[in-house]
């Protein structure tokens, strides 16, 4: 069987409960696994002889068990099984007198002890590593580390003094000839023989490789409650073997010699190893270049070999095997340099394919609508705004389609930006589409598009297309698209499906681009009979920061509206403590007396009902999360659950919550926190409070049909139900003038962007406005100092400056945003700038002299799995 990076772990991994709990954690195929990084390596383990030890600092040693036996514990449920280790052969190694250690081991289940019984009968070999401790005057090592070395051993290799002081180096380099085990044999009696019909698998060959194995460095990963990190290491190296490595590469890059641990065969209990394969590959080729016939590289060789960087599979070897921890961190920035080169040089041939297609040219005319409307503003223009009307206008005028991301403040103005852009198209005889991610936003725009236009000659038609509406309205909508008559299309995601025909398109205008796949966009390419492709105008409120915007954007000329037009005051950021009682009460008759005074309050909660376990979660997106992610390191992102789990990707939509920060202990497991709050759950508390008595509440979910939001939001602005307890749909575009307070619950679980948006929608009226970050945050925890960033600014830009350093693009760039899996686990938009103009640079390069990339085929394959993968999004959802 020809094992490649897309073959599913289903039809290699025999434990199915196991293969369950790789695709939680987003690793369905073997490349989903090898490009699961771990998120640390543990430093080497030093040698010691048992003489040596200090209680409480980690060691390794040799020994051979004397003596074990198994107590019953009386006083409790269970069984303590001890073994008495001597190390007198490994000590004079160490030029120390040989000691005795106990080994004890503690557990409620019979089968777990007699297995443990079987490995340390007396006389076998062992090697140990653990952290020593002193109990009733004599060294004990609780749960250690144990190998068994195969009886008949000793002998075959090299002197364990030459490898003291090698693995003291970091390198577990051998030195000498000489094996003091070589009488290690008949020092004891020897080991009993294995129960019948039970046959005794050692865990190593000789001491020397089970000294290497448990002095390496180790990988740790982010685990689950359903599997732990030395699983997913076990099945990684086991992966790694069947495609081809025998042993790992050596820190000098060349194929591992007599210094170097064997990756050991998995057993079929683990891997589905065929027929003949068991102790297959040959010594000449045992490690990286074995491993590069299924793992062919990405870069091109002369990339590599200017940077000096590792061939893909030896960075994969490294990382999962490493030899030393310099060895895993070249490794990993060989890698980190990969995904940079493919990332730009995707998004460089997406711009010289987009320069080469063909646009309806839409140039201004004399007396234009667009100057029309301008002139009929009741306000003036900002000159960000005049500057970026000025650019679409130059775009639009030529004949090769625009590409551009408008970037923007809630508030800044770019609807008008974008009205502009699209009454251009219509004056030159052509139909523009706004799409916008909600029916809610879709018909405000509809709504102030009409109002906005109603003046002008000829009159400009406005269709509204949502999938909520009755059908009678629908079938008109896409009629009046599908007559190709000039005029404006304001729609949601129903612009994509099949049914929606707008043969005369010239331009598309997408809102929050980020709640949109490029495949979705694409879709909408394909709407013209004629075959040219519509000019792009996308836009977000969320902010990016410059360098990291023109870096993910960069087949996209870029536009900032920075100025906020006049009359906005300054939003005031408080954070409370939930456990402070004093101040949430204040908190509560501050929202009352607003609301008295004929203002509006939003109150956010991140999930919608308490008692829906599918729901408990501390993300909505990730992966990213990807991601099983190496982001965790993972990058395939679904939600994660409170307890650590991972819900489906339904559950963390309907949570909404943007939450990138799970903490993680130190073997990579996640840390369980309280539950979030729930909107039924708070709707319900609130009014109960002496402080909102007579106060009609209204909530608002995801789960709500598009007319009853449409209701609820109807009601809230008129006064009808001032307060709104919801979750995070009121996210984008809600334009509440009256609006004034906004109550955040689990504001420590948001990302930094996702908080700034929300936060955006009070204020909008010109009225003094506040935000509550409610937290539950401990003193001095990251949670908090993230909340001191945005209690502090109102700088959108320097708010997501912060958010990436905190969260790593990694993160920012994953699967909620994208809707499938995202390439990028290792590299970081802020730390690695300078490695992404390099990469950049040497795309262009590449880009010059081989536009198609037809002498480069891994490297095309990469930059399409790119593009479906990672659809260059930033922003949260």
């Amino acid at each position: 069987m020809s094992i490649t990076m897309d073959t599913t772990l289903a039809s290699l991994v025999t434990n199915k409960r196991r293969v369950s709990a790789l695709k939680s954690l987003g690793i369905v195929t073997v490349g989903d696994a090898l490009t699961y990084y771990p998120f640390r390596v543990t430093e080497p383990v030093p040698l010691r002889a048992i003489r040596e030890a200090a209680p409480g600092q980690q060691m390794a040693f040799a020994a051979v068990i004397r003596d074990m036996r198994v107590v019953p514990m009386n006083a409790r449920r269970g069984y303590r099984l001890e073994a008495t280790v001597d190390d007198a052969d490994f000590a004079r190694s160490c030029r120390v007198p040989g000691s005795t250690a106990r080994l004890t081991f503690f557990s409620y289940r019979k089968s777990y002890v007699d297995w443990v019984s079987m490995r340390l009968r007396a006389g076998t070999s062992v090697v140990v590593s653990g952290m020593p401790s002193e109990y009733m005057g004599q060294l004990q090592f609780t749960h250690p580390e144990i190998l068994t070395v195969a009886p008949g051993a000793a002998g075959t290799g090299a002197g364990l003094e030459g490898y003291a002081r090698g693995a003291a180096s970091g390198n577990g380099a051998f030195a000498g000839s000489a094996d003091p085990y070589a009488s290690a044999q008949s020092a004891y009696p020897p080991a009993a023989a294995a129960p019948s019909g039970a046959a005794l698998k050692y865990d190593a060959d000789t001491v020397q490789e089970a000294l290497t194995r448990v002095c390496r460095p180790r990988p740790v990963y982010h685990a689950s409650s359903r599997i732990s990190s030395e699983h997913i290491h076990e099945t990684i190296l086991g992966l790694l073997w069947m495609m081809g490595a025998r042993t790992s590469s050596t820190p000098d890059g060349k194929l591992a010699g007599a210094g170097s641990a064997d990756i050991v065969a998995p057993t079929t209990d683990t891997i589905a190893v065929q027929n003949g394969e068991e102790k297959s590959g040959t010594t000449a080729e045992s490690g990286a270049e074995a491993l590069s016939r299924s793992i062919p590289d990405v870069l091109p060789e002369s990339v590599r070999k200017a940077k000096n960087l590792m061939h893909r599979a030896e960075a994969f070897l490294a990382i999962h095997d490493p030899a030393s921890t310099d060895r895993f961190k070249e490794a990993i920035e060989t890698l980190r340099y990969e995904e940079a080169f493919v990332s730009q040089t995707s998004l460089l041939k997406a711009r010289s394919h987009a320069h080469k297609s063909a646009a309806h040219s839409c140039p201004l005319v004399t007396d234009s609508l667009r100057d029309q409307f301008i002139a009929s503003l009741p306000f003036s223009l900002t000159a960000g705004q005049q500057q970026v009307i000025h650019d679409i206008a130059a775009d639009l005028g030529h004949d090769w389609p625009m590409q551009r991301l408008l970037q923007g403040e809630v508030g800044s103005g770019k609807t008008v930006v974008a009205l502009a852009a699209m009454l251009q198209a219509v004056d030159a005889g052509y139909q523009a589409v706004l799409v916008a991610p909600t029916q809610v936003l879709a018909e405000q725009h509809a709504e102030t598009i009409g109002r906005m236009v109603e003046q002008l000659k000829p009159a400009i038609p406005v269709t509204l297309l949502t999938g909520g509406m009755k059908l009678a309205a629908r079938r008109k909508a896409l009629a009046a698209s599908a007559s190709g008559e000039p005029g404006i299309i304001v729609a949601t995601h129903a612009a994509f499906s099949k049914t929606f025909q707008a043969p005369h398109l010239a331009l598309v205008v997408i809102d929050e681009q980020h709640r949109f796949g490029v495949e979705q966009r694409e879709s909408l390419n394909a709407k013209t009979d004629d075959g040219t492709t519509p000019h792009l105008l996308v836009m977000t409120a969320t902010p990016i920061p410059r360098t990291a915007a023109m870096t993910w954007f960069g087949d996209l000329d870029i536009s900032w509206l920075t100025e906020l037009p006049g009359g906005r005051k300054p939003i005031r950021t408080v954070v409370v403590n939930e456990a402070d009682a004093a101040t949430m009460g204040r908190m509560f008759a501050h929202i009352r007396a607003r609301v008295d005074a004929g203002e509006r309050a939003y109150i956010v909660c991140p999930r919608i009902d308490a008692d829906d376990e599918e729901n408990e979660g501390g993300s909505g997106v990730s992966s990213a999360v990807g991601s099983a992610r190496g982001r965790a390191a993972a990058s395939g992102s679904s939600a994660r659950t409170a307890a650590g789990g991972r819900a489906t990707r339904a559950a963390a939509d309907a949570i909404g919550i943007d939450d990138p920060y799970e903490t993680f202990d130190e073997n990579g497991e996640t840390v369980a926190r309280p539950p979030l709050h729930a909107v039924a759950e708070i709707a319900d508390r609130l009014q109960k409070l002496p402080q909102f008595q007579g106060v009609r509440f209204a909530t608002l979910t995801g789960r709500d049909k598009d007319d009853v939001k449409t209701q609820v939001m109807a009601d809230f602005a008129g006064g009808e139900t001032p307060i709104l307890v919801s979750t995070t749909v009121i996210e984008v575009g809600v334009d509440v003038k009256r609006a004034s307070c906004i109550v955040i619950f689990d504001a420590d679980r948001y990302g930094l962007s996702q908080l700034h948006q929300l936060r955006g929608r009070v204020g909008r009226g010109g009225t003094n406005s506040w935000a509550f970050l409610i937290s539950r945050a401990e003193l001095g925890s990251p949670a908090e100092q993230r909340l001191e960033v945005i209690h502090h600014s109102l700088d959108g830009a320097e708010i997501a400056q912060a958010d990436l350093e905190f969260r790593g693009a990694g993160d920012v760039l994953g699967d909620a945003q994208s809707g499938g899996k995202s390439s990028l686990k290792l590299l970081r938009v802020v730390k690695d700038a300078d490695m992404i103009a390099d990469a950049r640079t040497r795309a262009e390069q590449l880009l010059a002299a081989d536009p198609e990339l037809a002498g480069e085929v891994q490297l095309a394959g990469a930059v399409l799995d790119f593009t479906r993968g990672n659809e260059t999004f930033l922003t949260s959802s």
